[in-house]
């Protein structure tokens, strides 16, 4: 089960990396692990610590259960209907509003806000 675990996390972590266009080195700085300890995560061979699984998550834009293998539907089917847009389109809408003034993004949570109560 360990080994499992953490072969899904390390083939979550090096998708991730690889799609922002990091190497090893970049992640392990970013998550405060040696190079040679994130490769050794990255290749399955440890599990990292619940902390440096946070990082991990936090450095790689990975939500928690795409790091631990859930897909995003079995994440969601929990989730009130099972129903909501996909992990991607909620990655867009926390980049752009991460860019967005103070103002803006007050506009923008007074939208969507509207918009649940319909």
């Amino acid at each position: 089960m360990n080994q499992e675990l953490a072969e899904i996390i390390g083939t979550a972590a090096r998708a991730a990396r690889d799609k922002m266009g990091l190497t090893q080195a970049e992640v392990a700085e970013r998550i405060q692990l040696t190079p040679l300890v994130y490769s050794r995560l990255e290749r399955g061979k440890m599990l990292p610590s619940v902390p440096s699984l946070v990082r991990l998550c936090a450095a790689l834009h990975l939500s928690p259960e795409e790091a631990l293998g859930f897909s995003p539907r079995k994440a969601r089917a929990g989730k009130k209907g099972g129903r909501g847009p996909d992990d991607e389109t909620l990655q867009r809408l926390l980049y752009i509003s991460r860019r967005l003034e103070a103002e803006q993004l007050t506009a923008l949570l007074g939208v969507a806000t509207a918009m649940l109560r319909r």
